[in-house]
């Protein structure tokens, strides 16, 4: 913790009476949300930058974050999203001569609350145990029994539409290098750069709109097919964009990624629900049941897809073994693809890259 270049005290408190206490590597202040852990070992940049975090407090299982340091083009989006950040020990002096600034004064540019000093360990056990946990981190000398119960007063995650506060509100379209192949639609629920960027390298022209844009909308537009982006939150608040969402099926193929997954399985009639802890980080095992294939893939979500209450003509393409959770769905019928983990990663491994080849078939007229 000497290298910090300050020793601000921070104190975390959660629902369940965990208080544990730290050093400051952000800004003062308080912050409230669900703490969830990622065990990524690196790639903090990209889960900073994750609009899906939005709520969150993340905590990294990693002992020692900030070694490379910020490089500004790594990010996926424009600004920082989650609600909190907390590690172990965060490095104040990166190694990497790519870095444009250390991990902490990106934090105070940002207007981040971060914790350092923390027992990550045994926070992650207690969010193993007993599940994901609403919390406060604060710079504010407070109780420890107040910050408990202002804990338990944090509304539930699933009490707000965090789609629309991280979505984008104009429409914009990215061309790639060479002619486009195809012209796709990307909903934007919360999606990352690195979504749209590989779709460019597929050479597909992406329009990427709003969360609120209409089916009719889309339609009109005519693009050979449609991607349901990643974002933050509990799908079964969002019947809105539910009911545009079936506007669509059948019409054109339909890619879903994480939250745009579990949007379009509500769309066909089948329910959601919330893991105990969710699935955050980039070694997530996932077998392809098509071909017995294990990917290691990046993933970032606290809700699945109930496998059983799919209707028929469902293929269940992928799943965790973790969990056995649902991870994959194809409808030949009506060209619909969608996948739980990130194909995009960043950060992560690229063993599910292929996946965006299967959009690409299905936008050809082939089977994905």
């Amino acid at each position: 913790m000497a290298d910090l270049d300050g020793f601000r005290k921070i104190t975390l408190a959660l629902e369940d009476g965990t208080v544990l206490g730290g050093h400051s590597a952000g800004v003062p202040g308080t912050v409230s949300g669900e703490f969830v852990f990622n065990t990524a070992m690196s790639g903090y940049e990209e889960v900073l930058t994750d609009p899906s975090y939005a709520g969150q407090i993340v905590v990294m299982t990693a002992p020692m974050i900030g070694n490379t340091g910020i490089t500004r083009e790594d990010a996926e989006s424009g600004k920082v999203h989650l609600s909190g950040f907390v590690a172990r020990e965060i490095k104040s002096f990166p190694s990497n001569h790519r870095a444009k600034t250390s991990l902490p004064d990106y934090f105070r540019e940002e207007g981040v609350v971060a914790a350092s000093g923390i027992d990550t360990r045994l926070l992650t056990l207690r969010i193993r145990e007993r599940g994901s946990l609403r919390g406060i981190l604060t710079t504010e000398d407070r109780s420890s029994e107040e910050l408990v119960e202002a804990a338990r007063a944090i509304p539930s995650i699933s009490e707000t539409d965090y789609v629309r506060k991280v979505s984008s509100s104009m429409a914009r379209t990215v061309h790639p290098s060479g002619p486009a192949a195809f012209r796709a639609v990307l909903v934007d629920y919360g999606a990352k750069e690195s979504i749209v960027r590989n779709l460019l390298d597929l050479g597909i022209e992406v329009t990427v709109v709003p969360s609120e844009t209409k089916a009719r909308q889309i339609l009109e537009d005519r693009p050979d097919g449609v991607i349901l982006s990643n974002g933050p939150g509990d799908p079964a608040v969002l019947d809105d964009i539910v009911s545009e969402i079936r506007g669509l099926v059948g019409r054109l193929p339909l890619f879903g990624i994480c939250l745009g997954h579990q949007l379009l399985a509500r769309a066909v009639g089948a329910r959601t629900y919330k893991l105990p802890f969710g699935h955050h980080g980039v070694n997530h095992p996932v077998l392809d049941r098509l071909t017995g294939k294990v990917l290691i893939t990046s993933q970032n979500h606290n809700y699945a897809v109930d496998a059983e209450t799919l209707p028929s003509g469902a293929t269940k393409t992928f799943e965790s073994l973790y969990d056995r959770s649902l991870e994959g769905l194809w409808f030949r019928e009506t060209r619909i693809y969608s996948v739980q983990f990130h194909p995009e990663a960043a950060p992560g491994p690229h063993d599910a890259r292929s996946v965006f080849g299967s959009f690409l078939n299905m936008m050809s007229g082939k089977n994905p």
